[in-house]
């Protein structure tokens, strides 16, 4: 039994609750920020202040936006990356970006920014 709410709900996936390939692609992905770093530094970049990092994206409404704001401009907060593999894995850090869906300008800034500190 559907309540008026429940329809309201799921109306933009006609009628019934996304499948997770639309949770995944849509507006309510699950995907968390912690899961996008952890893979970041799985790839071995070092981030620098990162519990302030992980506390202004659980703020954000958005926080794919944050972050690319914060990579590019968190440098007054101590937020930084390096990237401790010397570009060893660069394929691992592309794959996190495509991953968790982030534009290719933002990909190719942070790494970027990545090889300007060495």
């Amino acid at each position: 039994m559907s309540t008026s709410f429940e329809k309201l709900r799921y109306s933009a996936h006609g009628g019934h609750p996304p499948k997770p390939t639309e949770l995944k692609m849509g507006s309510l992905s699950n995907e968390s920020f912690d899961e996008f770093l952890d893979s970041l530094k799985l790839a071995g970049v070092a981030i620098s202040n990162e519990r302030e990092l992980r506390e202004r994206l659980a703020e954000a409404q958005r926080w794919r936006f944050a972050f690319a704001t914060l990579a590019s401009n968190g440098r007054t907060l101590g937020i930084r990356f390096q990237d401790r593999s010397a570009g060893e894995n660069e394929a691992k850090i592309r794959r996190a970006f495509n991953q968790f869906q982030f534009p290719e300008s933002t990909e190719a800034a942070f790494a970027a920014s990545l090889r300007l500190e060495h």
